[in-house]
């Protein structure tokens, strides 16, 4: 009889337990960025039969690396409920510079030096935006537009930048390696699985660690969710900010690196402009706007919906010129899906119920 009752209760937990799994998954927004990007590569691989090629999987983790590694900042700005507009070219102007001081001294070595200049060029870059947000607690988006205005300035004036057809040689070696090389068994056609990639999954890693085990990452959030509630549960909101904002410029300038790398040219201004997708793959994934929620899996799902949007189109026989359609039209849905959820969040109906069950 006590066995029985042993097994009832154990089955009961188990349902009970499956019920509570489910809805944690039925809320969360990963759940249905998934679901999305999910139909969305089915469809292509239906249409064109070539998506889940061994070659074509790679080009698109290729083409995630420098995507990934902004969405990785921006992330962190907008979960402490600020908006970063500045990356892209805060991470032209560390590279231009790294690059053009390394050819005019004629650097033969290799990739580890053009690196370590790019982050502390990064670093210094990022300082000069966290000294005014947060010691100056000025706007961040008003703070980072002007920055972005001030790193254009200084590269096409002080630096006089000109696109660079000659890299390092230790850059060049770098862009070049591959981990491993697909092939497509049907066409032939091969692609190359970059180095740069496992820089990307480090970063990748190092940061969800911060995030989730540290009190500085924790402090993220808490500042994203309240400044004030923040300050009073003991995190060092200025400080927070300023070292997040120079962490920020360091892995901006290490995307700018290896885009130099795989592109093996340095062009002062093919990053710039790509603020808005960045942004909008972070926010689709499920990061709040205002702050204080979000997921390193969620943006990181955004943003391979976005890179997927902007180089699979041809796949199901849509024009390149249709790209910025759709990529315009997912910016409104992710912008808008994130406001309607701080908008029922902060429903009077939402926190009479937060408040009764708290009683």
């Amino acid at each position: 009889m006590k066995r029985r009752s042993f097994r009832i209760c154990c089955r009961r937990r188990s349902v009970v337990e499956t019920k509570t799994l489910f809805q944690k998954i039925k809320h969360r927004n990963e759940s249905y960025i998934f679901v999305v990007l999910l139909a969305l590569c089915l469809l292509i691989e239906i249409r064109s039969g070539q998506f889940f090629s061994p070659n074509n999987l790679v080009d698109i983790a290729s083409a995630l690396i420098v995507p990934g590694l902004f969405a990785i900042g921006a992330f962190l700005v907008i979960v402490s409920g600020g908006i970063d507009v500045s990356f892209p070219a805060l991470a032209s102007l560390s590279v231009y510079a790294t690059t053009k001081f390394l050819l005019n001294i004629d650097y033969q070595g290799g990739v580890w030096l053009p690196i370590l200049i790019a982050l502390a060029i990064g670093a210094l870059l990022g300082a000069f935006n966290g000294l005014f947000i947060g010691y100056f607690k000025l706007p961040a988006l008003i703070v980072t537009l002007g920055s972005s205005s001030v790193f254009k300035g200084i590269m096409q004036g002080a630096l006089n930048s000109k696109q660079l057809t000659v890299i390092p040689p230790g850059m060049r070696q770098w862009g070049t390696s591959a981990l491993f090389i697909a092939r497509n068994p049907v066409s032939g056609l091969t692609s190359r699985m970059p180095f740069a990639f496992l820089a990307f999954l480090a970063v990748l890693v190092l940061v969800h660690v911060m995030l989730r085990y540290t009190m500085f990452g924790r402090g993220i959030y808490a500042i994203g969710g309240s400044e004030v509630s923040a300050h009073r549960a003991g995190f060092n909101v200025i400080r927070t900010k300023f070292i997040m904002y120079v962490m920020v410029g360091m892995i901006a300038s290490l995307a700018g690196v290896i885009r130099v790398c795989m592109m093996q040219q340095a062009h002062p201004t093919n990053m710039l402009g790509m603020e808005m997708n960045i942004i909008a793959g972070v926010v689709l994934g499920g990061t709040a706007i205002v702050g204080g929620r979000g997921t390193l899996l969620g943006c990181m799902l955004g943003t391979l919906l976005i890179v997927i949007v902007e180089n699979s189109l041809i796949l199901l026989g849509v024009p390149t010129s249709w790209k910025s359609v759709f990529t315009g039209a997912l910016i409104i849905i992710g912008t808008g899906v994130s406001a309607y959820q701080v908008a029922l969040a902060n429903s009077p109906r939402r926190t009479k119920t937060k408040i009764w069950k708290a009683a």
